[in-house]
């Protein structure tokens, strides 16, 4: 196994420039091999060390984000499916904020571009949209990369821990107030 690891990072090494190229569009194509984001990002911590693989990190998914934000208007179905997860998993009045987002990307279990829909109804423009992702993915990108070689030995109690400490912040973070349509409100129930 470390004579693998070691060759690994030898290519990488004797790569130059096309390993970060190469990895960020690994990053952006990740999606189409349904690869979870938590593994590319503890990749890039092994391959390129904890700052670097971070800034790579954070440039793959932003791209990946941008990819998203143009493609899911050309997509109805995929947004109407989205919307209904969105609406099934956190409510129909519950709108997440940017903070809110940031954290629960660090679940890797969440579907990161169900989070990206959930800016995209807050922020429509491209310049906000890519201005929150931007901001969302810096904690993923640099707690996956940071800690991605530890997570495998991590005991099931921490993980509880971990994730209910994490719940725990979404509650806290959470959008303070719900607006509801006056028609919505006084629908006949009858």
């Amino acid at each position: 196994m470390d004579d693998q690891m070691a060759m690994l990072l030898a290519v990488v090494e004797t790569g130059g420039i096309l390993a970060p190229i190469a990895f960020i569009l690994l990053h952006f194509f990740r999606q189409f091999f349904f690869i979870p984001v938590a593994v590319i990002c503890v990749a890039g911590g092994v391959l390129f060390g904890t700052v670097a693989g971070t800034i790579y990190s954070i440039v793959g998914l932003l791209l990946s984000s941008l990819l998203f934000y143009f493609l899911i208007s050309r997509m109805p179905k995929t947004h109407t499916k989205l919307s209904l997860i969105k609406k099934k998993w956190f409510g129909e009045y519950r709108n997440l904020t940017t903070s809110q987002v940031a954290v629960l990307r660090l679940i890797p279990f969440i579907h990161y571009h169900l989070l990206s829909f959930c800016l995209l109804e807050r922020h429509h423009s491209l310049k906000d949209f890519t201005k929150v992702s931007f901001f969302t993915n810096i904690p993923l990108a640099l707690f996956y990369t940071l800690f991605g070689e530890f997570i495998s030995r991590f005991t099931p109690t921490m993980i509880v821990v971990i994730l209910f400490s994490i719940s725990i912040l979404v509650y806290v973070l959470r959008e303070k107030m719900t607006v509801i349509k006056w028609k919505e409100f006084f629908k006949a129930t009858a």
